[in-house]
């Protein structure tokens, strides 16, 4: 491998002059034996499909089959167009598109975990939202996705991307961190300000516990997708403007992986606390027997 820290995988890019997501690209060739060509129509693959389930949780009105989901994504979008939003249109275009793939993963249609189904809002959300205001094309936008996997592989590694081992902080806040990483590298910051924006992301997740109500990935996940999104975008601007994390990547990281270990078993997605035992919850488990 050819790296396993986020220290390692900076010192590469920069030695090399290259970006993270050469470097990821190299470490999928060497992992798999494939050609960087079939590496890389893969990853176009999987923006094909990020893209389908935006288009589709935008433009139509979602349902679930529990009745929960009913489109609040196309209500986001509307409102990005009406110039009342407060947070400005890329934050606000991001959480419409994290919050219509989520929406459409909640409705079984195809998504691409990034690095779950239940946090596959947050990557798409930031990356397609940044292309409507850089311009960039589609090959920076796979290229933004290497770079959102090498964040993601590192923190599978060293910490965890599972609610069930580590709360939402390993899949919401894992997601944010892969997104802020992403963004940065398509608004032309350098592989050290990509670690600065995943180290401020998941330092604003830390100890996120998961509580599915009634064990689906609808409440309150869905709505943790927007959070993530407008996470990520604020991070990778503090990184772009020169902010530094005072606690490096990778201590955070770990840091993660203890805390994740140290989050209660009944809010690491087993709906035996949280927001899962609200009165209201109870009330949808219930009718939804």
């Amino acid at each position: 491998m050819l790296f396993s820290t986020i220290e390692e995988l900076i010192n590469l890019a920069e030695s090399k002059n290259l970006k993270i997501s050469d470097i990821m690209i190299e470490q999928e060739s060497a992992s798999t034996g494939k050609d960087k060509d079939t590496i890389y129509q893969q990853m176009f693959n999987h923006l094909e499909i990020m893209e389908s389930a935006v288009k589709r949780g935008l433009s139509k009105k979602v349902k679930s089959r529990s009745g929960i989901v009913k489109g609040d994504a196309k209500k986001l979008w509307a409102y990005t167009k009406s110039s009342r939003s407060l947070s400005g249109s890329i934050i606000t275009e991001a959480v419409a598109m994290a919050v219509a793939t989520a929406e459409v993963n909640a409705c079984m249609g195809p998504v691409v975990a990034t690095p779950t189904a239940g946090s596959c809002g947050v990557v798409p959300g930031c990356i397609f939202a940044v292309q409507n205001h850089l311009k960039v094309d589609k090959k920076d936008l796979v290229e933004a996705l290497f770079t959102a996997g090498a964040i993601g592989l590192i923190i599978a590694n060293n910490a965890s991307i599972s609610g069930a081992a580590g709360g939402c902080q390993a899949e919401i806040g894992s997601a944010s961190g892969m997104a802020a990483a992403a963004v940065v590298q398509l608004a032309g910051g350098t592989p050290k300000q990509c670690a600065n924006a995943v180290a401020i992301a998941l330092k604003s997740m830390l100890g996120l516990v998961c509580d599915p109500v009634a064990g689906l990935v609808e409440v309150p996940c869905i709505k943790r997708n927007a959070s993530g999104a407008s996470l990520a975008i604020v991070a990778a601007d503090m990184a772009l403007a020169g902010v530094e994390s005072v606690i490096p990547c990778d201590e955070v990281i770990d840091a993660m992986y203890r805390v994740g270990r140290s989050i209660p078993v009944t809010l690491r997605e087993t709906s035996m606390g949280g927001l899962a035992t609200t009165e209201t919850a109870r009330k949808i488990e219930k009718n939804l027997k």
